[in-house]
């Protein structure tokens, strides 16, 4: 089963995907297993400190992880992006819960796909149609390519009068990136988060060692 996820994840090349499991441990173990596959994956379920579950939300919208695995905590309710691809590791527990997955994809006229992934003895729900396609898998894929994004922590916030044109304008001018190296900046009351190109982020690093942004000394190094 978890073979037949990672190769699945694979074929998306990178496409935005949701994984549903229905137990915590599940999907911590989900996540551990695609890691170890190379593929750029991160955890989101009730048992996650509150810091942590704003990091891994902020690394999915940001396309700074192409998959979030998660429990039907992430099913309704959150600010979060629709996937191109929604997985079912797990089979929900009722038609509604199947509704309010499948939801968070082809949203808007968009389009989307959503997959089972069903062990030999299990079937397919009865409130889905009966002709539901299967999809073979290959035997060889190759992995899918890092995202384009890395998130940086920066150690300051709102409480110390940060804000996102202060730190676009230190990327900017002190770490020598352009526009299109930086994306969506979360200004959090104590820290930050700021995703910037893959690519740029070691020499980054190297060049904004020291600097202080508006004056201040601060920590910012790539997030965990």
């Amino acid at each position: 089963r978890l073979d037949a996820l990672a190769s699945l994840v694979c074929l998306m090349r990178g496409e935005s995907a949701i994984v549903f499991c229905n137990f915590r441990e599940m999907v911590d173990e989900v996540g551990s297993f695609l890691k170890k596959k190379g593929i750029s994956v991160i955890v989101y379920h009730g048992g996650l400190e509150q810091k942590q579950r704003e990091l891994a939300l902020y690394k999915f919208k940001s396309g700074c992880a192409a998959v979030l695995v998660c429990t039907d905590l992430a099913a309704r309710g959150l600010d979060i992006p629709e996937g191109r691809h929604i997985v079912h590791y797990h089979l929900p527990s009722s038609e509604e819960g199947y509704i309010h997955r499948t939801g968070r994809t082809a949203r808007w006229n968009a389009e989307g796909s959503s997959y089972l992934i069903l062990h030999s003895e299990e079937r397919v729900p009865e409130y889905l149609p009966e002709d539901v396609a299967d999809y073979p898998l290959p035997e060889r894929v190759g992995r899918p390519a890092p995202p384009v994004w890395t998130t940086l922590y920066v150690g300051k916030g709102k409480k110390d009068k940060i804000n996102k044109v202060d730190i676009a304008g230190f990327l900017y001018k002190k770490g020598g990136l352009i526009r299109e190296d930086v994306g969506p900046i979360d200004i959090h009351d104590y820290y930050s988060y700021v995703s910037v190109s893959r690519s740029k982020v070691r020499q980054l690093l190297n060049l904004i060692s020291g600097e202080k942004i508006k004056g201040m000394k601060t920590r910012i190094e790539i997030a965990k």
